[in-house]
Formats: structure tokens, C-alpha cells, sequence
């Protein structure tokens, strides 16, 4: 049996900080608590993405996590144009997750081919969403939301490409962007919508870096 090395202790400590992090941030949001919030959510990704640095993942999925983070941070506040950024930070790292999914996944074309239904699901799932949501949301909210939720399902499908674990973590991270949207358009809202969105969110990006720093070729390119 291999023994552990310095770097694989401070990875594992790191991932249990980040699941006792993530536990708090839950329990405040399903407590009603804004400050345990406030202090655990900017905490989250960062810790992830040093997992991911002990784990020597790629520096991709490191970027995106970050990216997570910068948008978790800009979303704490209660503004339009704050809320823009953070909806930006986030675009991008749907950008970040794309490239690696071209790197490491088995590729759009073979997705295609084998998983047509798929296709036609996110799609389908991208233009009901955003028709419905239309008529509701902000004037000056409707094309960025449009724009980034192309973006987003984009992300979603081609986590397809990865497996299980990542299909799941992009089509989780579909749905708690889809319950933030819901939210802009003055829907009505599950009791502590807060808890729902954080509770799909962190699954996803949990699943997402499970399904990177387990696929076949990023294992072979540490």
C-alpha cells in the first residue's frame, strides 16, 4: 500500500475542511443565520481549489473554481451591477469547465453520436427555460440571462462527456442557476430558496471536480 505523502495529508485535510465549510454554510442558510453565510460561502471554493492544487489537478479546473468563488463573493451583495459581475465571473469559469471538457472528455462529436436524445434534452431545456423566464425578468436582465444560460447548458452537456459524476454536477449546476433565475423573475420560492441554491450548487461543483480529477486522462497527465 502506497504510503501517503505530505501533500496527500494536506489534500485530505483540505477536502474535510471544505465538507465542514460547506456543512456550516448549509446549516446557517437552513437556520436562517446571513452571517454564518457571509463568513463560510467566500471560504468554500478556494478550499476546493487547493484540493484540487494538493491533488495536482489541472490548473483549468482550478481557474474555474476560483472563478466560482470570485462570482460566490460578488453575489453576497444586493446589487444589479454586482450581481452582473458575479454572473460574469461565473461565464467564465463555464469557460474554464468547457476546455477541459474538450481536453479530458471523449469529445462533442462522439456525444453526438451516441447521446442525440441528450442534445435534444438541453437544448429543449434551454429554450423552455429562458421563454418562460423572459416575460418576467429585469428589461435590462433578459439578454444577459439569455446569454449566459446558452452558456451555461453548454457547460452542462459537455460535462456529459466526462461521466457520471460530472453529467450529474453539470445538470445540478443547471438547476440551482435556474432557481437563482427563478428568483430574479419574482417567482415564487421554496421556504429558504438560499439553502436550495447553495445545497445544488456545491453538489455540482463537488461533482464536477470528481468527475475532472477522475477521468482517464487527467489521472495520466499528473
Amino acid at each position: 500500500m502506497p504510503v501517503p505523502t505530505p501533500r496527500d495529508r494536506y489534500g485530505t485535510w483540505t477536502l474535510v475542511a471544505f465538507a465542514l465549510a460547506a456543512a456550516g454554510d448549509l446549516a446557517s442558510l437552513a437556520a436562517g443565520s446571513d452571517v454564518g453565510h457571509i463568513v463560510l460561502k467566500p471560504l468554500l471554493m478556494p478550499l476546493l481549489a487547493a484540493y484540487v492544487t494538493f491533488r495536482r489537478g489541472p490548473r483549468l479546473l482550478t481557474a474555474a473554481l476560483l472563478c466560482g468563488w470570485a462570482g460566490d463573493t460578488l453575489l453576497l451583495a444586493d446589487a444589479d451591477p454586482v450581481f452582473l459581475a458575479g454572473m460574469g465571473a461565473f461565464a467564465v469559469g463555464h469557460v474554464c469547465y468547457l476546455a477541459l471538457f474538450r481536453r479530458h472528455g471523449e469529445g462533442y462529436g462522439t456525444a453526438r453520436a451516441r447521446g442525440a436524445f441528450v442534445v435534444g434534452t438541453y437544448a429543449s431545456a434551454l429554450i423552455v427555460t429562458v421563454a418562460l423566464l423572459w416575460p418576467d425578468l429585469p428589461s435590462d436582465m433578459r439578454i444577459p440571462v439569455a446569454g449566459y444560460s446558452l452558456l451555461l447548458t453548454a457547460m452542462a452537456f459537455g460535462a456529459t462527456t466526462l461521466g457520471l459524476a460530472a453529467a450529474a454536477g453539470g445538470g445540478l449546476f443547471l438547476l440551482s442557476d435556474t432557481l437563482i433565475a427563478t428568483d430574479v423573475a419574482n417567482w415564487p420560492q421554496a421556504p429558504r430558496p438560499d439553502f436550495w441554491i447553495m445545497l445544488t450548487y456545491l453538489a455540482a461543483q463537488t461533482l464536477l471536480t470528481r468527475g475532472v480529477l477522475t477521468s482517464g486522462s487527467a489521472t495520466a497527465r499528473r
